[in-house]
Order: structure tokens, then C-alpha cells, then sequence
């Protein structure tokens, strides 16, 4: 075993002491030792019921045979670091996560690992530090939070955000926007709707590395604890026959991530962390690989903030094995990639049941003939731009439109709620990049301003930051390179003609070669001063287009 490293021989007697002295008696000792890392704290509503989820992996563990040692990982609630400094350190963060989870299972070698999270960064950073280790591992998402319901209706965090752009048109009053906010989040979970969160632990179970249910069944529901008790249970058997995250994080299971998230219209940032969780894996994803996919796999589920339902309705429908049994109908899915059960995924898809059809079309009545998720291309964005196009309006696929440039997401926030951006106008924020922010920022107050003015439908968006999973509207974010790395968006001008189409992936700034040339040749980058972690990570960190990951090399 692993864990004899720490634990075998007479020349172990003082790390026997240690344990000892831990509350361990000699028959735990001598068992599998599996590591539970949790990410439990009092401030993300996804995490407050954590350490009760890990004691649930815990007693399975005990039931298998094994001893079970949990540590903790930091986490940012992305939706409370929102729209201020606190966001420059949520992307940065997942790199601190992975290496955590890297030094904790080095330090101690573990038999196993169970990573008990639940939201956005947390999620990748865990993974990527657990492919890095390649040990058996299992993940068990806290499971997503229950919609909200307000004068009848089902909302989300989405709605509070948006909310408060409708009190500064004047559409809605104070007294409303208390109620939304009220409402809107009634429990523990991750956000309800299919953002960034509830997005990557249902792509952990199309991965394989997680049971059947864990990015569906609901955060109070009973069945939560019991995913986490047989989680508990097959680290075990996954120990025995030392099936490792490398031999289930594998290209094929990489494509079934893929199919899925353009089957669902998940959150534009999972292909940032897949692209990261890919690369530590050995494996390369490009964003020919995302359009190539977006291509052939048909937009099956609508899911807030696209669409009216939530993750519990998907859960009630029949959840990701269902999804994934639509799309196997078309040969869509690799049925044959291995997952933590031991068993082919083909096992658990074979047995889904579609519960109803409002929430998972037909793969032959689709929501629509291509996926959820593409990348657009241009003189503006070499390297990629990548765009929700499950939650863009149809009148916005094809846009021409005078930029409005602003030098960070606070400018361009005064200027929405101000009322000085107009209909047909293309808001550029740039310098928000994994550099130039550094941390790329989620860009949810601006998209969720501009829809709640009234304008999701006629005014796009363009950023080299990040938008939220909960975003909607023409939001294309993830611009490659970033203004800092001299990328073209640096040298937007207002008024400036920006032309999308969505449809034919391409997004263009109207000048000439030429003059683009010039201007990026005259270019001067701001300097920001930088303290801390945020001057180690904008030093080091590389584009989107690659995960933004550290760019070891430069270490």
C-alpha cells in the first residue's frame, strides 16, 4: 500500500507514535488509509454542510475496511467575491486548491482520495491536484441548492443580479428587489441554476470520476448523504484494484465531458477548467476540439440561466445517465471509458430512464442542432473568444455594433446603470484578463445590468475576463490573447465597428490590417502595482485559450 511509506517497518515506530497520539488505535493503522479533503466553511452556502457530507464518506470508508483522514482546502464564494477586488482571487485560487491537495497527499501517501467540494474553482483545483497525484480518487460534489420561489415563480441568484439592474432603470422598487433577494437562495447548495459549479461536478460524472447523481441530486436531500456513504465505500475498491485518475481521465472521457456540456448548454467557464483538468491529465484540449463538438452534439437541456428549469428538475428528469443515454442513441458517448465504480459508463447510462421530456428533449427534436458552448475566432480574438450560445437571444446571433471600451468591469458598471450605453452598442471590458487583472474576473454584474435595463437584446458584450455560468446575453468572454499580452482587444477604439456571428464563429474588429498593425505597434500597456499572491500568479499564469494554468516553465 501507499500508506506503508508512512506507516511500515520499525523505522516507522515515531510516525506510528504520531497516529497514535491522533486517536488511532493499531487495527486503523494497519488499514488503507484514504485521505478525505473537504472544503467546509461558514461562507459559501454550497460549503457550510461539508464536513457533514465528508463524515458520510467517512463512515463509508470505515464500512469498507478503510481509515479515513480528512483535511481542509480554502474556497471563495464566487457570487459574494462578485464585482469588487475579492474576484481577481477567485480564478487564482484553484491553482493554491491544486497544489494543496498535491502537498497534503505527498506529505501523507495516502492509499486514496475522496475530495469532498461543491463550488466553481474548488471543483478544478481538486481535481487537478488529484490527476497530478494519480492515485485513486473519487469525487462527491455537497450537491446543488433548491430554486427559489418568489410570487409563483422559480428564481435564482441569477434574478437577484439582474434585479438590481431593473431598480436602476426604474422598472422595479426597493421593496421588490428585498423580496428577490430574499427569496432567491433558500439554502444550502450550490447556485441553482447551470453556472459554473452545478456545471463542473455534473462533468466530473460524464469524466467518470464521480458517482451517478453527483451534479443532480439535490443538497438537502437524503440521497446526498448516501452518494457520499458509497463514495466512502468504493475508494476502497478502487484501492484494491489500483485503478488510478489518470486510467479514467483519458481523451474518450475528456470527449464524453465535452458532449455532454454542449448537450446541456453549461457554463462557458468548464471548458476553462476542462482545458486545465485536460492538461494535467497529458491530454490536449484546443478550441477546434470544443467546435468540433458543438458541431455534431445537439442542445438537449435548457437550464436557467438559459431556460426556466433547474438542476433539480434535470435531477427529477433523470439526471446526466439520462442525458448521456439520449445522446448514446446517436453514438455521441463512449460507452466503454472506465469510472470509479471499476465498471464501464456504459453500465450506469444503460439503466437512465428519461422522466420527462420538457426537461430532456429527444435527440431528434432538440433544443437545437448544435451545442450549448463555441468558440469564436477573428482579427480581434486569434486565439479564441468563446460565447453561451444556449443563452444568447436569436436576434443577437449576428451583430454589428460601435464599441464602448472600458478598462475595467467597475467603468463599464457606472456606465450601465448611468444609462450610457445605447442600444446596438458592443461593450468591450479589457485588462481583466488572467494577467492584465489579474485573476480574470467574472463579468456577472455587467451582463446581469445590462438585462436588467433592458438591454440583453440588443447590447453585446466582449471581455479577455470571464463571465459567470450564470450570465446570459451576448457575452463573449475568455478573449485570446488578452489586452495585457498585447492582444488586439488592447487596441479597440471607441466607436470602433465590432461584428459577430455566432453562427459562422467569428468575431471581427472593421479596420484594416494595416491600421491594426500600427496601433497595436504604438501599444502601451498600463502597469498595475501588484502585492502578494497576484504578483507571483499575473507573473506566471498563461491565457485562456490554455486553462489559464501557471505556465511552470517560467517558475
Amino acid at each position: 500500500m501507499r500508506s506503508d511509506a508512512m506507516k511500515k517497518g520499525f523505522q516507522r515506530a515515531p510516525h506510528r507514535s504520531l497516529f497514535r497520539a491522533a486517536g488511532l488505535i493499531e487495527e486503523e493503522i494497519e488499514r488503507p488509509i484514504i485521505g478525505v479533503a473537504h472544503s467546509a466553511n461558514e461562507i459559501i452556502p454550497g460549503h457550510v454542510h461539508l464536513k457533514d457530507i465528508a463524515e458520510a464518506v467517512k463512515a463509508g470508508i470505515r464500512m469498507a475496511g478503510g481509515t479515513p483522514l480528512d483535511f481542509p482546502t480554502i474556497g471563495i464564494c464566487d457570487g459574494i467575491a462578485m464585482n469588487h477586488e475579492g474576484m481577481k482571487y477567485s480564478l487564482p485560487s484553484r491553482e493554491l486548491i491544486a497544489d494543496s491537495i498535491e502537498v497534503m497527499a505527498k506529505a501523507h501517501p495516502f492509499d486514496g482520495l475522496v475530495l469532498v467540494t461543491n463550488c466553481d474553482k474548488i471543483v478544478p483545483g481538486m481535481v487537478m491536484g488529484a490527476i497530478r497525484l494519480n492515485i485513486p480518487t473519487i469525487v462527491v460534489s455537497g450537491g446543488p441548492m433548491m430554486a427559489g420561489r418568489c410570487d409563483g415563480q422559480d428564481i435564482d441568484l441569477s434574478n437577484v443580479f439582474e434585479a438590481v439592474g431593473k431598480l436602476s432603470a426604474g422598472n422595479i422598487t426597493k421593496d421588490e428587489l428585498y423580496d428577490i433577494e430574499c427569496c432567491a437562495c433558500p439554502g444550502i447548495g450550490s447556485c441553482s441554476g447551470l453556472f459554473t459549479a452545478n456545471s463542473m461536478n455534473i462533468l466530473c460524472e460524464a469524466l467518470g470520476i464521480a458517482l451517478s447523481g453527483n451534479g443532480t441530486i439535490p443538497a438537502v436531500e437524503a440521497r446526498r448523504v448516501h452518494l457520499a456513504k458509497h463514495a466512502g465505500i468504493h475508494i476502497l475498491n478502487l484501492v484494491e484494484k489500483g485503478i488510478k485518475m489518470r486510467d479514467i481521465v483519458t481523451q474518450k472521457a475528456v470527449d464524453n465531458a465535452l458532449a455532454v456540456e454542449m448537450a446541456l448548454g453549461g457554463s462557458s467557464n468548464s471548458i476553462l477548467h476542462l482545458t486545465a483538468i485536460a492538461a494535467e491529465a497529458g491530454i490536449k484540449l484546443t478550441i477546434d476540439n470544443v467546435n468540433e463538438a458543438s458541431d455534431k452534439v445537439p442542445q438537449i437541456c435548457s437550464i436557467s440561466p438559459g431556460g426556466k428549469y433547474h438542476i433539480q428538475d434535470l435531477d427529477e428528469a433523470g439526471g446526466i445517465p439520462a442525458v448521456m443515454k439520449e445522446l448514446s442513441s446517436k453514438g455521441l458517448v463512449n460507452m466503454d471509458v472506465i469510472t470509479v465504480t471499476g465498471s464501464p459508463i456504459g453500465e450506469a447510462i444503460n439503466k437512465a430512464k428519461v422522466r420527462n421530456r420538457a426537461v430532456i428533449q429527444s435527440i431528434e427534436y432538440p433544443y437545437s442542432e448544435v451545442g450549448g458552448i463555441v468558440f469564436l475566432k477573428g482579427n480581434l480574438a486569434p486565439k479564441g473568444a468563446i460565447v453561451k450560445r444556449a443563452a444568447v437571444d436569436p436576434s443577437m446571433m449576428v451583430h454589428d455594433g460601435p464599441a464602448r471600451v472600458f478598462g475595467s468591469e467597475e467603468e463599464c458598471i457606472d456606465a450601465i446603470l448611468s444609462g450610457k450605453i445605447e442600444k446596438g452598442d458592443v461593450v468591450v471590458i479589457r485588462y481583466e484578463g488572467p494577467k492584465g487583472g489579474p485573476g480574470m474576473r467574472e463579468m456577472l454584474a455587467p451582463t446581469s445590468a445590462i438585462a436588467g435595463v433592458g438591454l440583453d437584446k440588443d447590447v453585446a458584450l466582449i471581455t479577455d475576463g470571464r463571465f459567470s455560468g450564470a450570465t446570459r446575453g451576448a457575452s463573449i468572454g475568455h478573449v485570446s490573447p488578452e489586452a495585457a499580452a498585447r492582444g488586439p482587444i488592447a487596441v479597440v477604439r471607441d466607436g470602433d465597428i465590432i461584428k459577430i456571428d455566432i453562427p459562422k464563429r467569428s468575431i471581427s474588429l472593421d479596420i484594416s490590417e494595416k491600421e491594426l498593425n500600427q496601433r497595436l505597434e504604438t501599444l502601451t500597456i498600463p502597469k498595475k502595482e501588484l502585492t502578494g499572491y497576484l504578483q507571483l500568479y499575473a507573473a506566471h499564469v498563461s491565457s485562456a485559450d490554455n486553462g489559464a494554468v501557471l505556465d511552470r516553465s517560467t517558475l
